[in-house]
């Protein structure tokens, strides 16, 4: 007789470094200054299915750094993962995709970021660790902005001409 009740699966199948660039726009002159740059830093995940109980999780970085108004790096990268999941209820789903699987993936990416810049000639930068659940909560919070104010700019339809 077959188990009635379906174990959750949540494994990782691949962690990978789907996309890395660098620009130096004003390398070599950018070399010389003495004052530290400003950093600025962006962060976004993403999710998408592959076939049936497999997703790819995303966190992708940019780094900006400027020495008053010339860029002397920008750093664009995107980690990715592979993840089987399986008897995960519906609801706690997106949850895991935009939280749990971020958590797992973004310490590759600092590393892959750090790198990049060290060997780009300039101090490394280590990017903060991140609450991917405040992350979480944010981009929910913004979503439902948008779509309320969505529906109040939206003219009521009611099928009548005049």
């Amino acid at each position: 007789m077959a188990d009635e009740t379906l174990q959750p699966v949540f494994q990782i199948q691949r962690i990978y470094l789907k996309d890395l660039s660098l620009e130096q726009p004003n390398s070599p002159a950018i070399f010389l200054e003495q004052e530290s740059p400003t950093i600025e830093v962006s962060v976004d995940v993403g999710a998408a299915l592959l076939t049936e109980g497999i997703y790819e999780a995303t966190v992708a970085v940019t780094v900006t750094a400027k020495c008053k108004d010339k860029v002397a790096f920008l750093v664009e990268g995107k980690q990715g993962g592979i993840f089987e999941v399986r008897n995960i209820p519906a609801e706690q789903l997106d949850p895991l995709l935009g939280i749990g699987c971020p958590n797992i993936i973004y310490p590759y990416l600092r590393a892959n970021i750090a790198d990049t810049i060290t060997r780009a000639g300039f101090p490394p930068v280590h990017l903060a660790e991140i609450n991917f659940e405040a992350f979480y909560q944010q981009r929910l919070q913004v979503i439902a902005e948008q779509k309320a104010a969505a529906e109040t700019a939206a003219p009521a339809v009611d099928g009548t001409t005049h």
